[in-house]
């Protein structure tokens, strides 16, 4: 297994819009790099938020979540700059580019040091081979502060991994779950 290159993620990984790297003034960085592709958070966000419900503690389960434990904020519709995942919270976002990941290709997610060193922690699950959509990030305020997030600027970095050789069952074989997701995507179970 080997990480594919700037030239070869070029030429192999379908990301849209494809960005080169370059120096954009007061933004964190986006675009491709020597051995992986920085992506660029989108404009929609689900964040946490505690929901009241009488006498109750509220539990997060992943076999019956529902959004009603979020609230979803458009930063492109209200106009706004950046939008502040409270402290120690959690939000989801995604991406602004949309992927299709090559069958001998696995992708691992890893935050921006920009981010990383204010507390913010980006986590996704690893892109398996013929995965394809916008992928879905997490996001944890690790800090007991409010922290801003900036849209369509870096959030992460993905690593491209190629195998030796195909492996025997995709994603897409699978009829994975998340195949084709269009952006932000709450969990489910089949």
């Amino acid at each position: 297994m080997g990480v594919l290159s700037d030239g070869q993620i070029r030429r192999q990984v379908k990301i849209e819009p494809f960005e080169e790297a370059v120096k954009r003034q007061g933004r964190i960085s986006y675009g491709v790099s020597s051995y992986g592709y920085d992506v660029r958070v989108g404009t929609r966000f689900k964040i946490f938020t505690p929901t009241p419900r009488t006498g109750q503690v509220t539990i997060v389960d992943p076999k019956r979540f529902t959004d009603d434990l979020m609230v979803e904020i458009d930063t492109a519709t209200l106009g706004l700059d950046h939008v502040v995942i409270p402290p120690n919270s959690f939000a989801l976002c995604e991406t602004v580019e949309y992927i299709e990941i090559p069958r001998d290709v696995l992708v691992i997610c890893v935050g921006k040091s920009t981010y990383a060193r204010c507390g913010l922690i980006v986590n996704v699950t690893p892109l398996e081979p013929e995965w394809r959509g916008k992928v879905t990030l997490e996001i944890s305020n690790t800090t007991p502060l409010p922290a801003k997030v900036y849209p369509n600027e870096g959030i992460a970095q993905f690593i491209f991994l190629r195998a030796d050789e195909l492996c025997e069952k995709s994603y897409a074989d699978k009829g994975g779950k998340y195949q084709d997701q269009g952006g932000l995507t709450l969990p489910k179970v089949d």
